[in-house]
């Protein structure tokens, strides 16, 4: 069980109900990670700005960015992240055995030289952002322009912080429809 209780639809403000209809329409459910948040609100509406930002702009395929999310949430052992992400990555054309055995990436001939680059970064960045070598960077650059750079790093760097947030709190996986509006409950509400 989570260490801090998430709140409910009901248990928010306007401005942070509108934004979980918003998550919910698009994800069917609104993240735990996302209520317990809630509990500040200005950090929760930035933290959703900026997700978004990472993951829906730029030029990195978002296929990409959630192999690496998927790889960075492996290295850090979260549960949480890994249950929804793994879906995301399925679901963007991954397969399950690259998901499974993603730690394999180096030996496998399914991944490309750009896809191992960016594994490699989230794997160093994770385990020791200063062993991230000049020769690392100048494979990076062969296949990535400066701005894709950034928007991978900010990718790993958003997952773990989310990865470490959520391994603190023991943070349980989302279920579908969980954080929704309940109409039943608001009409008792209401009386």
């Amino acid at each position: 069980m989570s260490r801090i209780s998430r709140l409910d639809h009901s248990q928010v403000t306007s401005d942070l109900a509108a934004l979980f209809d918003k998550v919910f329409s698009v994800r069917g459910n609104v993240p735990n990670m996302f209520r317990v948040m809630a509990h500040r609100p200005e950090i929760f509406a930035t933290m959703q700005a900026h997700f978004a930002a990472v993951l829906n702009t730029g030029t990195v395929p978002t296929k990409l960015k959630e192999l690496i999310i998927v790889r960075t949430s492996q290295v850090n052992e979260t549960p949480y992240c890994l249950a929804s992400h793994t879906i995301l990555a399925r679901n963007l054309g991954w397969t399950d055995d690259q998901l499974t055995h993603l730690s394999e990436w180096r030996e496998r001939s399914d991944f490309t030289p750009a896809e191992k680059a960016a594994l490699r970064l989230a794997e160093t960045v994770t385990r020791d952002a200063h062993a991230v070598t000049n020769e690392q960077f100048e494979e990076l650059r062969s296949f990535y322009s400066e701005g894709e750079i950034v928007e991978l790093l900010c990718a790993i760097g958003l997952f773990n912080y989310f990865n470490r947030f959520n391994n603190a709190l023991q943070m349980e996986p989302t279920k579908p429809g969980e954080g929704g509006r309940d109409p039943a409950k608001e009409a008792t509400t209401a009386r």
